[in-house]
């Protein structure tokens, strides 16, 4: 499969001019005030809200917000589930808040919960991987990271200056990844594209540097009681990477830049749900994001 994108040159990296016209043809196609922003102040009574970062995309402006613990106690140990990275991949955002709405008053009583619901809200808005410079914020969280998303998002979590045990990032792979984001990659960088499977169903990406497989299979067993784990390829492998367990594979989330590296948390790991599969709907791929969290948080307070 080849996808030639109407911007820029084959096998020629993007100029400035190229990533002005990328950004000049995208559009604001839902609202992140109304969808997002308005369900994380109606958790106040629940959780703290904190606006941790306002970004500045004239003429858009969005508030940044982290919901965390009201009964924060430094002796306990501090849990980070973040959605939105990529902001088209929307059960990422909605089962962040799902987590938060229905779950995280019960898991506080064991753990300080931090959730950052949408970290890309323009990417919400216009259903983009990127943001508007063109960057994605999951290869940009490193020092000095040119994606403010990313950049926002690492400083409040240093501000706090907490051990995390466990993160949990949430994500999606959609079948506009090869119809729009995987060719416009290529063309950005270049390169040629030579990936194009999307697997059916919810995998996981663990960290290569700190796999824990048994975390990572306890997860996979709790989503697979309410939404369908992707199998592996004739190849054996997922997004073309080896399968290290059914439904898992493993990145370096560290050298990536990846959301899942951005602590020292020993426990991380990243979901992928597919959305467009035949037996999907909105709902399960949310309830299987909120299940992956739980999965995870249970798997820690097991280990006594």
């Amino acid at each position: 499969m080849s996808q030639l994108y109407p911007i820029g040159e084959a096998n020629i990296p993007w100029q400035a001019h190229h990533k002005k016209q990328w950004l000049e043809q995208q559009q604001v196609k839902r609202s992140y005030t109304d969808e997002v922003e308005s369900q994380i102040k109606a958790l106040s009574d629940q959780l703290d809200v904190e606006q941790y970062g306002r970004l500045d995309y004239n003429p858009h402006q969005y508030s940044l917000y982290a919901l965390k613990s009201k009964q924060w106690q430094d002796h306990k140990p501090t849990v980070l589930v973040t959605g939105g990275v990529h902001g088209y991949e929307t059960s990422g955002v909605h089962g962040a808040l799902a987590f938060a709405k229905h779950h995280a008053q019960y898991y506080q009583r064991f753990f300080n919960v931090i959730v950052l619901p949408c970290i890309s809200p323009w990417g919400y808005e216009t259903i983009n991987r990127w943001n508007p410079n063109a960057i994605d914020p999951n290869r940009s969280f490193y020092q000095d990271s040119p994606a403010e998303e990313s950049r926002l998002a690492m400083a409040y979590i240093n501000t706090l200056g907490c051990d995390i045990v466990c993160h949990v990032d949430l994500h999606e792979t959609t079948d506009t990844d090869n119809s729009e984001f995987r060719p416009a990659l290529a063309a950005r960088d270049g390169k040629q594209n030579h990936n194009w499977n999307i697997p059916d169903g919810f995998y996981l990406v663990g960290h290569t540097q700190k796999p824990q497989p048994a975390f990572q299979k306890a997860i996979i067993e709790k989503v697979a009681t309410v939404t369908p784990i992707a199998p592996a390829d004739e190849s054996n492998q997922l997004i073309g990477v080896p399968v290290e367990q059914f439904g898992v594979i493993n990145y370096d989330g560290t050298t990536l830049g990846l959301c899942m590296g951005m602590t020292s948390a020993p426990y991380v790991t990243t979901t992928e749900v597919y959305p467009d599969g035949a037996s999907a709907t909105p709902q399960n791929c949310i309830d299987g994001q909120v299940a992956a969290v739980i999965g995870a948080l249970d798997y820690i307070l097991n280990l006594g």
